[in-house]
């Protein structure tokens, strides 16, 4: 189904929320993606499947902290990524919000999270949201609703991406891996769900969730074999709500 970006006054309403910002992310962007390619073995599979234009969600597995800064620095559009309110304190936190990035209240229902994240959509442009919702395996075996309910809300395509090597077998999920490490960034096909108005039953978000879930499952099981490199697998994380 081709994805339509959907009218600002439909629930939830996005039309009284100023624009997210963002120039100021791209001369950021272009010396991060310099910085990593040089400090990585860096190989980025079917760069050729992201979409260039239009409302985009991005659907990578969660490995470790460098998976956000690397993304937002090597995917080929800007990207507004959902991250945890603690770490929008001070001066990153000042930096973060002026480079367009959403922070997440997770002790309670954070509306105007969602309602940003929908905006993103809405003016066609980038969110990224790891559906496993914690850094972990990266196999996707646990996916939670919110990806399915922004793909319901607004129709963007899902991007699936499996991340391997940004966290090395026994390595720490809050850490970076060591330079020179390989890493492989595997794009996927783009899939659509189709857009469901107010009211959405979480019965049904749930549902979408599971056959979204399945896609992402086969997706990183394929990257993982085409490249021929394995996952890190399970470690004690130190953050389960990430």
């Amino acid at each position: 189904m081709t994805a339509e970006v959907t009218g600002h006054k439909d629930l939830p309403r996005t039309d009284d929320l100023p624009a997210l910002p963002y120039r100021i992310a791209l001369p950021l962007r272009r010396v991060a993606r310099q910085y990593f390619r040089r400090k990585y073995n860096l190989t980025i599979h079917h760069e050729d499947r992201f979409p260039r234009t239009g409302p985009l969600l991005m659907a990578p597995n969660h490995l470790s902290l460098l998976d956000g800064p690397l993304l937002g620095a090597i995917a080929p559009r800007m990207l507004h990524q959902l991250g945890k309110i603690e770490a929008f304190g001070g001066l990153q936190g000042a930096i973060l919000r002026r480079v367009g990035q959403i922070p997440v209240d997770r002790s309670t229902y954070d509306v105007l999270a969602i309602r940003q994240s929908i905006q993103v959509l809405r003016i066609g442009r980038v969110l990224n949201i790891y559906p496993e919702g914690t850094r972990g395996p990266g196999d996707f075996s646990r996916i939670r609703t919110g990806v399915a309910y922004f793909a319901m809300v607004t129709g963007a395509p899902i991007l699936p991406v499996a991340l391997i090597g940004t966290r090395l077998p026994g390595g720490d999920v809050e850490g970076f891996p060591p330079g020179g490490s390989r890493i492989d960034v595997v794009y996927g096909e783009p899939f659509a769900v189709e857009r469901v108005p107010f009211p959405r039953r979480h019965s049904d978000v749930q549902a979408v969730a599971d056959r979204i879930g399945d896609v992402l499952r086969a997706h990183v099981k394929a990257a993982v074999d085409e490249t021929g490199h394995p996952l890190p697998g399970w470690r004690d994380q130190k953050d389960p709500d990430d």
